[in-house]
Formats: C-alpha cells, structure tokens, sequence
C-alpha cells in the first residue's frame, strides 16, 4: 500500500497569497496524511513547466522485491511514476523485482494514449496511479476498473484554481470539495490546458436465462450440472489467492510472525480465503485471523432494560437521560461475529492441523471507539453516512490488529499485535454471486431477468461504493488489503455463468443465496462455513448504531 499525492498549481495562483497559504496548509496535510499509507519512505519531485507547478509526492509500503525501492519512480527524460497498487498478473514481474519500477519501465517507451491504455488495461491486481510523461506534458491517472485503490479529486475552480489528485483525504474542507475519482475511464491531462480525454472499460453478466433449473436438495452432492462451475470457481479463487499472498517480503527473520492476516467472521467468504491462504502462505508462519467486537451500549440497553424504542416518547428520553449503572453490567464482547469466528477457526484447525491460526480477538470499548471517532471520519471522507461511519470503524480497528490471542478455547488470552501487512477481504462475494437478502426479493417479483438485472447493478456499483472508503481506512494503519473475489479473472469467470449456477432463490435461506460458493466451501471441507448465513460486517461486530437513541437511524443518512 502506497500513497499518491499529485497538485498542479497553475501561474496565474501565485497573485493570492492567501490562495496559497491556504492550499499549502492543506498540502502539509495531505502529505502526512498519505505518509501513513507508506511508512517505508516518502519522497517529493517538483517541476515547473512554463504554465504551471507540479508536485508528485509518493509514499512506499515495501511488498513487493527483495530490495527496498522509493518513489516516485523518474528518469533523466522528466516522466515521473507514482505507483500505488499490485500486479498479480498481465504484466510480468518476478519475485525479486519491484512492480512499480516494471510498470515504469513499460510507460517511459510508450508514446500514444492508446497504448497507455492498453499497458494499463492489461493488469490485473489493485491499482491507483499518476504518470506524467514530460515529451507531450501529458498527466495520465486513474484506477483499477473496480476501484480497489482510493483516488481522490478536486477539480479546480475559479477560488481554488489547483487541480489536486490524493490517495487520502484529511476530512471536510471549506474550499476543496473531494470525489472519488470514477472508474469508467483512464484519464488524460494536458496540463497546459486541463483538459480531459478518457477511455473506458465494461463487464456484463450472462443474461441466459435458465427454464426450469433442477434445485439442489443438499451441499454434500453436486448435481452435474454445477459440477464444472464449482471445480472452475475453486481453480479462479485459488490462484487469485495464491497471487496475493505469495512473495510478501519478511520483516526481519522472525519466521513466527504473520505475514497475512485475514478479516474474519467466521463467515464463509472469510473462511474460504484463509483455508486457501493457508496452501499458499510459508507453512512455517501463522496466519492472523482479525476478529473485531464493540461495546455497544444501545445492545447493552436492549439487553438489560428491553427495547426502549416502544415506550412513549417522553418515557423513552427519561430512560436516555439516566443512562445505566455499569458497575452493575458485565461488559462482554461474545458479539455474533465473535462467536461464530470461534466455532470456525476450530474447523480451521481441524483442516489444516499444522498451520498456526492466531485468532485475534480485537475487543473494542466504547469510550476508545467514541474517541476514534472525528479520525475515522477524516480519513473515510468523502464517505459520509451512518453505514459508511460503522462500517469504517470496525475495518479500522481490524486492521490496527491489537488484541489478544489464545493457545487453545479454554486458554488464558495473551496480548497480542498482528504483524500482517496483508489483509485479505471477501468483499465482492455478495454482489458477484446473489448474497444479499434483496436478490431474493427481485426473484419473487420479477423471476430470473430480476435477479440477472440485480447482479449487474450490484457489479456496475461496485467501484463507486465501498473500496475507496475501505482502502483509506485500513491503509491509514500502514497496512494493505488484498481482495480475491475481485481479482479481474474472477470476476470475468463469474460474469459469464449463467444466473442459475450462482444464486438459486427458490431454496431456503442459508443454501440458496451463493449457491455456487457454498457447494465449493463444502466440496473442500468447510462443512460448518458453507451453510452460514450471510451477516452485515457492522451488525456481526456490534458497531453500528453504537449510543442509545441511535436504533432508528437509517444507514443512508449522513452523519453529523
């Protein structure tokens, strides 16, 4: 994980001296801010061309190469590189060489915007990135088509003529107004005019529609029809995997600590990931199981004086106004991600006798994530809902990896900090394969096109609702997170399956939402994970809707 921080200060902003000290100020920021993302080193080229300054400023997390490589990555011609991302695959770099200076090497030889696009097109893994290729004076910037990379923009205006490009932002500010920067293109700049020139990318779902498919009975057999798609989701899930977790360097020659971590429910998308982590990672290193739980005082109402939210009105603010007695009250953190995270890393165990699985029990009180709170909305910004804060909170905590792990269930916990700097997510499972409740929904009222039509909008949403967000968030720990349902190939494989092979919504809950993925986990001996039922993030760990009063918000409101 990398930061990028690009400004192009036009000419005529050096007549407002408070225009200036203003965007400095902020710059300060934003470098300090992007600094976390890159602990390793940080560095900054500055070039004045005949119209404008430009600034690149890049921070370094090393995962990649046997020797340490800063950037921005430059040349004696004036092209300039800042990398923030991951080739798994499409461009070749061995084990020892460093993804960034690769790709550079590739850019500084092209000439047109095409083959740009095509260079860039041909990836496969996470990206955000900023080239400026000094012959043309041309900046070209962008993201992975899914948006697994945050980059942020602020267009320039009349008050505040900077056009400025950031991995991470530093919260609200009155005179830069942030977007996520939109995945449908790669962009273009000619920074003589700022004008834009875009190209764009698109995946679409088979919409094949099945007549009357036969519905599986059970998980213990595959009827044969599914027997081709489940064995190809396991090959297409186990190398994504294979290519994220492989080649991370050591830190030191400790060989007991953990260089993958995983976000761990105990669900079966997180569940798959770290037994298939587990064939790839050094089998002589633990992997690091995070498993994050909230105090939630709203829950610890609800459960020892009821649900308040049905007494009358001036009732209910009496209740809030007294607040509880938590002298009396034992604070337990057995939220249900907890308890299913428990139940699983022992199927874990059983599987793969002898890997170590640390599971990292993050328990969070109330008072320390009441206290994080105005810095994770800063860094999680501009994501600004209730949702976007609960969700933001837990992968904040999580990826800070501080708790205590056990030797055994009935051990004594120790403390304990992950070393991880990998983080592998299951984000994309739901939205690629039918895991939310709403699918359902669609096929009682609109049969197999409804959920087809269901499964590109959630694919086509994908990169503008949640990875910019997540990936501010945990990188602002110094860490990266790696997501293998949404490796390119994966997605593509998955894509072009016809519906029926995916999601069957005629059959009961726990079994027909990702149908596909449940008979893989099962096929590979994940028996108590593939029949689990799909949990919110948010409401497994207990950090959504953290203060009493609070049961009734809507995730989509935004936040005060």
């Amino acid at each position: 994980m990398c930061g990028i921080l690009f400004s192009a200060v036009p000419a005529l902003a050096g007549d407002d001296s408070v225009v200036i000290e203003r965007f400095n100020q902020l710059y300060e920021r934003l470098q300090a801010a992007n600094a976390s993302r890159g602990p390793d080193a940080q560095d900054t080229v500055v070039l004045l061309e005949e119209n404008c300054r430009l600034s690149f400023t890049a921070s370094e997390l090393r995962l990649r190469g046997e020797s340490f490589v800063s950037q921005p990555h430059r040349d004696e011609q004036g092209n300039i590189l800042c990398w923030n991302g991951e080739i798994f695959d499409g461009i070749e770099v061995s084990s020892t060489e460093n993804d960034g200076e690769q790709l550079f090497s590739l850019l500084r030889n092209l000439q047109t915007p095409a083959e740009i696009r095509d260079c860039m097109g041909s990836i496969e893994g996470p990206y955000a990135f900023v080239y400026y290729q000094q012959s043309t004076q041309t900046l070209y910037f962008g993201r992975d088509p899914l948006g697994r990379r945050s980059l942020l923009i602020h267009r320039p205006t009349r008050e505040q003529p900077h056009f400025v490009l950031t991995s991470v932002s530093v919260g609200s500010h009155p005179s830069y107004v942030w977007e996520e920067l939109s995945t449908e293109h790669l962009y273009a700049i000619d920074v003589t005019a700022l004008s834009l020139r875009e190209d764009a990318r698109i995946e679409h779902i088979n919409r094949l529609l099945p007549d009357d498919p036969l519905k599986v009975q059970h998980l213990d057999g595959i009827l044969p029809h599914l027997v081709t798609a489940v064995d190809g989701l396991i090959d297409q899930l186990d190398r994504s995997v294979m290519l994220r977790v492989r080649d991370i360097p050591k830190r030191g020659e400790a060989s007991s600590q953990a260089r993958v971590a995983v976000l761990f429910s105990g669900g079966i998308d997180s569940t798959m990931l770290a037994f298939l982590a587990s064939r790839h990672a050094d089998p002589s290193e633990p992997i690091d199981l995070l498993n994050v739980a909230f105090e939630n005082p709203r829950k610890i109402t609800v459960k020892v004086e009821g649900n308040i939210g049905g007494l009358p009105k001036r009732e209910r603010k009496q209740k809030l106004r007294e607040g509880l007695d938590y002298s009396a009250i034992e604070i337990s953190y057995d939220v249900p991600d907890r308890l299913t995270g428990l139940q699983e890393v022992e199927e874990l165990r059983r599987l793969c006798p002898g890997r170590t699985w640390n599971f990292v029990e993050i328990n969070v009180p109330f008072e320390e994530s009441r206290s994080a709170r105005p810095i994770v909305e800063a860094i999680m910004y501009p994501s600004r809902t209730v949702m976007d804060l609960s969700l933001a909170m837990a992968l904040y905590f999580a990826a800070r990896g501080v708790g205590e792990v056990r030797s055994g269930p009935a051990a004594q916990p120790v403390p304990y900090t992950s070393t991880a700097r990998v983080l592998l997510n299951g984000l994309g499972s739901d939205e690629l394969m039918g895991g939310y409740g709403r699918f359902r929904t669609a096929f009682k009222h609109g049969g197999w096109q409804a959920i087809v039509d269901e499964l590109q909008l959630e694919l086509d949403r994908i990169p503008i609702r949640n990875l910019g967000r997540d990936d501010r968030v945990i990188s602002s720990q110094g860490k990266e997170t790696r997501h293998p349902f949404l490796s390119l190939s994966v997605v593509s494989f998955l894509a072009q399956l016809p519906v029926h092979l995916k999601v069957d919504p005629r059959l009961e809950s726990g079994l027909g939402e990702k149908l596909l993925l449940r008979l893989a986990a099962r096929k590979v001996g994940l028996v108590e994970a593939s029949a689990r039922k799909k949990r919110a993030m948010q409401f497994g760990s207990h950090s959504a809707r953290m203060a009493p009063g609070e049961g009734d918000k809507h995730g989509e409101l935004l936040i005060r």
